[in-house]
């Protein structure tokens, strides 16, 4: 079964400006699926539709449906918060919490009510493990989270998602502000988290997107120009607008 399905989908802004046009994207279970773009394309927003966090901008418009599973995730009967620990949100500047490092991966599991020490260290444990930052941290899980560098703040903000054990990880430009080991050692977490989730990712550049993806979906001015795998958007685009992109000739 397709794990996401968005049919259709437009988006205004309250201030009239259309961010997205009549998208039409199907993406699969256990892959690195790439939304890539110049600025303004709607890569953004249309990640916000997909957990709803685009429920918080009032006054804006929405068309189209958008499936998680075969459900209609705009139901009435949908639980918000249940949808939005199933599709996890880590955005391009982390925010740790106040608080331990061990305190921040911990955090969500205490708020969705687990409260045996024993199951959430092991949780912290394994999420750490996944965002490759446990050996790093695992001997000072009591220090202040500010105190890690920008890279590993980053790790722990997905290590903070992991644990809530979600489907899908929505990543905004995740290393939009690291430096290349950093940048290097998260593009390798993804490389082993998709075999457990499946991951939706806005990339910092086009060749990010051309190292990591299994498949991508190129936007320009909020519509869908192209989409494919690896091979066919980075290679061998069909599409002139596409190709120009990748090819550096505007963006």
């Amino acid at each position: 079964m397709t794990k996401i399905a968005v049919d259709d989908t437009s988006f205004t802004y309250p201030d009239g400006t259309r961010a997205l046009k009549n998208v039409n994207l199907d993406i699969q279970p256990n892959e690195l699926f790439v939304i890539f773009g110049p600025s303004r394309s709607g890569k953004s927003t249309l990640l916000r539709l997909l957990n709803r966090l685009s429920d918080l901008i009032e006054g804006a418009q929405r068309e189209g449906q958008i499936a998680f599973n075969g459900h209609d995730i705009f139901a009435r009967d949908v639980d918000v918060n249940r949808l939005r620990r199933s599709i996890s949100m880590v955005f391009a500047i982390p925010t740790p919490l106040p608080g331990s490092i061990y305190e921040n991966v911990a955090y969500g599991l205490e708020m969705a009510g687990m409260k045996q020490r024993f199951s959430i260290d092991e949780r912290v444990e394994r999420a750490l493990r996944q965002a490759a930052l446990w050996e790093e941290v695992k001997d000072r899980l009591d220090r202040s989270a500010f105190a890690l560098s920008g890279g590993q703040k980053q790790r722990l903000c997905l290590a903070r998602s992991l644990a809530l054990e979600p489907e899908v990880i929505l990543l905004d430009n995740p290393t939009s502000g690291l430096d290349p080991l950093s940048t290097a050692t998260v593009e390798r977490s993804l490389s082993e988290l998709k075999q457990r989730y499946t991951i939706i990712m806005v990339p910092h550049s086009v060749q990010q997107a051309a190292r990591v993806a299994d498949r991508a979906a190129f936007l320009l001015d909020g519509e869908v120009v192209e989409c494919g795998d690896q091979q066919r958007m980075f290679l061998e685009p069909q599409e002139q607008r596409t190709n120009d992109y990748v090819t550096g000739r505007f963006g």
